[in-house]
């Protein structure tokens, strides 16, 4: 295999795997994947670290040995591009006696001199191995041999030039037109037409290759590129068939790995890179990809300790410095991951993801001046004429601007001002739907003023006895809205902050039903609900920078009324959304419900069939037949909608969400799901949660003079149908799921009932609410996990929140303290 075209091959496949995330899409597919570029970049080119390989590439015409070497002597062999004329010949000859030549002559004097042209090819000196050749065509014009390496030295020289990629597809066509059974040709095409993308040619010429002669390296050089196409059934086929050829392939069993990583097949995917790291101990990608798949499973421990051991044998790897990076962010600790990206950006300044990740990690703990000069250096970076901009730097523009916003209001009591009001409605728009910055007559956020200072480190022994226990029981109640799904990495920054919410709702909802008034946007007035979430809002939206948690009713009109859409992949092509896998089946059967519902109304005598047919469906891939064959208008695929019960008006439905499944065959499918927040169905949702707040209000009031247990249950009844509707209209652009239940937590414990229990295993509150049928199904289902008890008398003697971290300064400062060595631990 040719080392260069390898190296191309893998530039092509990491430009396509390139994410960091991902994938996005969703945030588990934006987080899903970086992987390393350096993953072929090696290919067969370096034996003394790659001795695994040596068998693979032995068809290749390129490996040269110099007679006269004895590996690991001292001084170290010599370079091949210094060998004087006589140890070129020397090569020549043993390039012949190891009959290496590709199709060679009787004559010996023409296979010497072929011999002597791939020594040059080699070396490197692609444009003499070119006139060598030539030379020998002029003599013979059909010499198959100098056709082929002509071909492979313009191959090599394509990485400089795309001219030279079809001069060298012209010679390789030449060549398989006189000689179509060689299998080494169609490889060597194949390699050629990858990097230019060519892809479908690539696998064609590659399947005709193992026809031929089958091999380990064939099958695993295909099945990189279907694993580039995202065809990883076939990709993961391909890499098990080399594998049961040639067991000792680390890099085929890392990529076997990475098919069931992206197929969302997290316990398989660790199985495999274990596999790897059996075959090659010290093989550092496969510790690498071994902490993105624990990552991604929400092992957090795991996942640290397996990119600690691929650090250990290259403290500069770059990747695992980003990877662990990122992780280190996403689990909330913020100060390590600084130090992760500062090290991978001395290695690689001009790094986009750590420089972003860098300023993100430093605005989040208030050092904002730090923070936007990273985010500047992002910003400067801009792609050449023609080159698709990254993620970071579609999103730097968005996150200076807020993070100056943030700096300008951080002594601002947070009770005085809206960012939802007072953020530009078209900046707003763009950034909830990650579009490019190209915002008309925007006027920019005032710069940094040097009078208001950074955030300072706050010890967590400089705070009061009462707001440490304040901190302490924010921690624990958190850590009870943790998903135990994988995709969700625990974050004890989120848990901090959302245990303080919970409290903080609990305050408020308190002085509310005592017919106290609350301080809202600048205004003293009774609380309403949207105020009860704009609690849970304010502190998700510090918590995480990054992430626009904006209210989608309060975006432009414009923009509203074109509705805007919540959108989940749980199924694109072979890629799994894992964090959803738990409602497949549910959502199965509902659909099928809808089908049957459908055919009762419009084709009642093809009902039965119809009946008997689903009862053999067990995987959502296989409706789509069923629905082409009974209804003549399903082409390429369909809808089902669900519908919300109104508790104000019985008999009344609204819209819920919206499931598609399209696609003409397995492996080429979408199945989403998806809620469209139009002003018409906002309203509607709005004057649900509105009555029942309403009604809610009046009971808590009266709760607080009673002392009867019926009075407890319908309040708790009431706030988790005001959290069925909310979690059905999806009106935050992110973090409606733990906003929702960190409202729910706290109205609960201001009506004297504090949740003990987790979320079990798989459960999503979400998701939980949008698949049950009604309020009451969602209320006795959530109920069933949350052990509500009798609220400990203490919690009434809590600080305030809100008067203890009147601003942003202060929500940071709380959030930053390490509590650690404090807290006492709970189970």
């Amino acid at each position: 295999m040719a080392p260069a075209a390898s190296r191309a091959v893998a530039v092509a496949a990491l430009s396509l795997l390139y994410l960091c995330g991902g994938i996005v899409s969703t945030e588990f597919f934006s987080t899903l994947t970086l992987f390393n570029n350096e993953l072929h970049k090696r290919g067969c080119s370096s034996l003394s670290e790659w001795e695994d390989y040596a068998a693979d590439c032995e068809s290749s015409v390129l490996q040269l040995e110099d007679p006269d070497c004895v590996e690991g002597s001292n001084p170290p062999c010599e370079s091949v591009f210094s060998l004087n004329p006589e140890k070129i010949l020397n090569q020549a000859k043993l390039f012949i006696e190891q009959k290496k030549i590709p199709f060679p002559v009787d004559n010996q004097n023409t296979n010497e001199e072929l011999a002597i042209c791939y020594v040059l090819i080699g070396n490197g000196l692609y444009d003499e191995a070119i006139k060598h050749f030539s030379l020998l065509l002029q003599s013979d014009p059909e010499l198959v041999s100098a056709i082929y390496g002509r071909g492979i030295a313009y191959g090599k020289k394509s990485l400089q030039d795309i001219k030279n990629a079809d001069l060298a597809l012209y010679e390789l066509n030449r060549v398989i037109a006189l000689e179509p059974s060689w299998p080494e040709v169609y490889e060597q095409r194949a390699e050629i037409l990858s990097p230019l993308g060519r892809i479908s040619e690539a696998l064609g010429d590659l399947t005709k290759a193992i026809q031929l002669q089958p091999s380990a390296r064939l099958y695993r050089h295909r099945g990189t590129l279907l694993f580039i196409s995202e065809d990883y059934v076939a990709a993961m086929e391909d890499f098990q068939r080399s594998l049961e050829l040639k067991k000792n392939q680390p890099i085929a069993m890392l990529y076997k790995g990475l098919t069931f990583f992206h197929r969302g097949m997290l316990k398989e995917a660790i199985e495999t890179f274990k596999e790897a790291l059996k075959l090659k101990s010290d093989f550092i990608d496969a510790y690498k990809s071994l902490g993105q798949a624990y990552r991604e499973l929400g092992d957090f421990e795991s996942a640290m300790e397996s990119f600690q051991k691929a650090l250990m044998l290259n403290q500069n790897h770059i990747q695992s410095l980003q990877l662990r990076g990122m992780m280190l962010y996403h689990h909330g600790s913020l100060q390590e991951a600084i130090g992760n990206f500062k090290r991978c950006l001395q290695l690689e300044p001009y790094n986009e993801v750590c420089q972003y990740m860098k300023g993100l990690s430093h605005v989040a703990m208030g050092q904002f001046y730090e923070g936007i000069k990273a985010q500047t250096k992002v910003m400067l970076n801009d792609p050449l004429l023609g080159q698709k901009a990254s993620s970071e730097y579609l999103k730097v523009k968005y996150l200076r601007e807020y993070s100056r916003y943030l700096h300008s209001h951080l002594d601002i009591p947070v009770a005085e001002y809206n960012v939802d009001q007072d953020l530009p409605g078209n900046f707003k728009n763009h950034w909830a739907k990650n579009l490019p910055f190209l915002i008309e007559d925007y006027e920019e956020q005032p710069g940094l003023q040097p009078h208001i200072k950074d955030v300072l480190p706050q010890n967590f022994d400089s705070y009061s006895t009462e707001v440490q226990k304040l901190i302490c029981t924010a921690d624990h109640l958190g850590a009870l809205m943790q998903y135990d799904t994988p995709g969700f990495l625990p974050n004890k920054r989120i848990h901090r902050a959302m245990g303080l919410a919970t409290l903080e709702v609990m305050q408020a909802m308190q002085r509310t039903w005592s017919n106290s008034k609350v301080r809202v946007n600048g205004k003293t007035r009774q609380m309403q609900w949207r105020d009860m979430f704009d609690v849970a809002v304010k502190w998700r939206r510090i918590a995480d920078p990054d992430q626009p948690v904006l209210w989608l009713d309060q975006m432009p009109a414009r923009s509203l009324s074109r509705g805007f859409n919540n959108h989940i992949n749980l199924i694109r092509g072979q890629i799994i959304n894992i964090r959803y896998l738990a409602y497949f089946d549910n959502i199965l059967e509902f659909i099928k419900d809808r089908i049957l519902v459908y055919h009762g109304a419009y084709n009642p005598r093809g009902l039965l069939e119809v009946r008997q047919a689903l009862e053999n469906v067990n995987k959502v891939e296989d409706l789509l037949p069923i629905m082409k064959q009974f209804n003549s208008k399903t082409r390429d695929g369909f809808t089902v909608n669900s519908k919300v019960p109104s508790m104000k008006d019985p008999g009344k439905e609204y819209d819920g969400f919206t499931i598609t499944i399209t696609g003409d065959r397995v492996g080429n499918m979408l199945f989403s799901v998806e809620t469209q927040t139009t002003e018409e169905r906002t309203q509607q949702y709005q004057s649900e949660i509105e009555s029942i707040y309403k009604d809610l209000t009046v009971k808590g009031k009266a709760l607080m003079l009673s002392t009867e247990l019926g009075d407890s249950d319908a309040v708790c009844n009431l706030i988790l149908s005001l959290i069925y509707y909310f979690c059905n209209l999806m009106p935050l652009s992110r973090g409606s799921s733990v906003v929702a239940y960190s409202v729910v937590m706290g109205a609960l414990m201001a009506s004297g009932k504090e949740v003990i229990g987790r979320i079990p295993k798989g459960k999503l509150v979400d998701f939980e609410a949008m698949t049950a049928p009604s309020p009451e199904n969602f209320s006795k289902t959530a109920k069933s996990w949350m052990n509500l008890k009798s609220l400990p008398s203490w919690y009434r003697s809590l600080p305030s929140v809100a008067e203890t971290f009147p601003s942003i300064r202060t929500m940071i400062e709380v959030l930053n303290t390490d509590s650690s060595s404090h807290c006492p631990k709970k189970s």
